[in-house]
């Protein structure tokens, strides 16, 4: 008799990751290691490295009066290489109007799912709110 293997749905991954924010932490760590050397000489013990941070809000509709709701939400928060760079660039016009290329690293939501909430509204109605939950985040650079 064989075993079966049963493989779950992608949305179990994302229950877990919301049930348990450390393994969103570990992915995010791996694929900026990955992705993303600028900042080698921090290592993953940097707390203030580039990171998702979860936290609550509440939400309210600003005319209607309908009941709010707590929804957890993450934001990515942190600093990437502290190295910025200015590069000159070689042009064959008598204009230069840019005549330096500079690059950062910003940290920044690097996966993201659209999330819906509704709230019950006077009346009976019901309003929709949407918003993005941040997965991920890494260093990438600003524009």
């Amino acid at each position: 008799m064989k075993p079966l293997i049963s493989v779950g749905p992608p949305s179990g991954l994302l229950l877990v990751l919301m049930c348990c924010p450390l393994l969103g932490l570990v992915q995010s760590a791996s694929s900026s290691k990955a992705s993303d050397n600028t900042h080698p000489h921090l290592g993953d013990t940097d707390p203030d490295r580039c990171m998702r941070h979860h936290f609550v809000e509440t939400i309210t509709h600003p005319i209607y009066k309908c009941n709010s709701k707590m929804v957890l939400l993450a934001r990515c928060e942190g600093h990437c290489s502290h190295t910025t760079r200015s590069d000159p660039l070689i042009s064959f016009s008598s204009v230069l109007k840019q005549p330096f290329k500079s690059t950062c690293s910003c940290c920044r939501p690097h996966t993201s799912k659209l999330k819906a909430v509704r709230l019950r509204c006077a009346g009976g109605t019901r309003i929709t709110a949407t918003y993005r939950y941040i997965l991920a985040c890494n260093c990438e650079e600003c524009s």
